[in-house]
């Protein structure tokens, strides 16, 4: 069997799309996937286990991109090449149900909300007040699968594994364990007006009181391509702050499962954390954690009484981590 998958988004949405693979492939287990993709969340794959063992296979297009008739047209193409026994989708356009419907794919999955449901076999309803994991899994219904969601998790390869240790020996946490930071934002998050930035000086007060309280517990950053201002400004203010930077998704998650806590705002790296299990903390402005955190007393949610990240007090985040 042939699946596709049309999965728009960042790197926070293949990852919580993992687990309606992995009943794909519970149910399915001889078929092969294919995820059109955008190209800056291909990366993501590398913590599927089905990306490496080939049964699920990334196809780039940049749904954000102001497409051509053309660029349509040649996706098109490869769609029908690909002679899919059945798509899943998660946009909710008209237009994206159209250009299912042109594919001649026999069995077409998608959420019954935004005009494409004419153009679809198999409507299933769009619950969006649940955990968005959830609400993915949910288009399995399509296929007559109403089993629960299977937990958020990932695959790490042994040189992911193997990169994260001997970084941890380098920066001398190997024995001592870490707690670690994410605190970066996405340029695109800011262009689509979600500043999910907690201010420098916040985050400041919060590791030093850390240090104070937790003096065996070394406080290490995560250094990504657009947190170098960041990470700067805080290993300037902060003495004995480690920085990491992890080169791809599969080192990152490696690191994260090697922390005793993570803090972190809304982000891809929160979903690594609760993939692999490491206990969160995670910050909140305009978005919605019941949406975006499962329940479960390792990830705690701080969300901001003004929907602005920077409003959320600094001992908020203290209470939280020193009284938990």
């Amino acid at each position: 069997m042939r699946i596709l998958a049309l999965v728009p988004g960042g790197i926070g949405d293949q990852i919580l799309f993992l687990p309606t693979i992995q009943d794909i492939k519970q149910f399915y287990p001889n078929a092969q996937i294919d995820v059109v993709v955008e190209p800056r969340s291909l990366g993501a794959y590398r913590v599927c286990k089905h990306f490496h063992d080939k049964s699920l296979r990334p196809i780039k297009f940049d749904f954000k991109d102001r497409n051509s008739l053309a660029d349509f047209a040649n996706l098109l193409g490869i769609l029908r090449d690909g002679e899919y026994d059945a798509v899943i989708s998660l946009g909710q356009r008209w237009a994206v149900g159209f250009l299912l419907w042109l594919t001649g794919i026999p069995t077409r999955v998608g959420y019954a909300e935004g005009g494409s449901d004419r153009f679809l076999t198999n409507p299933v309803p769009l619950k969006t007040e649940q955990y968005a994991a959830a609400m993915y899994h949910d288009l399995l219904q399509g296929f007559d699968i109403t089993c629960p969601t299977p937990e958020l998790s990932v695959t790490l390869l042994k040189e992911d594994l193997k990169w994260a240790e001997k970084e941890q020996k380098t920066l001398g946490i190997a024995e001592t364990g870490y707690i670690l930071i994410h605190g970066g934002s996405s340029q695109l998050a800011l262009t689509k007006g979600l500043n999910k930035i907690y201010p420098v000086k916040n985050w400041l007060e919060i590791l030093q009181k850390l240090q104070q309280s937790q003096p065996q517990l070394p406080i290490v950053v995560v250094k990504g391509p657009e947190d170098e201002q960041f990470v700067n400004q805080l290993v300037k203010s902060l003495p004995g702050i480690k920085v990491i930077s992890p080169p791809d998704i599969g080192k990152l998650a490696a690191t994260i499962a090697g922390a005793n806590l993570m803090i972190c705002t809304d982000s891809a790296p929160m979903h690594l954390a609760v993939a692999v299990k490491t206990y969160t903390v995670a910050l909140f402005g305009p978005t919605d954690p019941s949406k975006l955190l499962p329940k479960n007393e390792r990830f705690v949610a701080i969300k901001s009484p003004t929907d602005n990240m920077a409003d959320i007090p600094p001992k908020t985040v203290l209470q939280k981590i020193l009284g938990g």
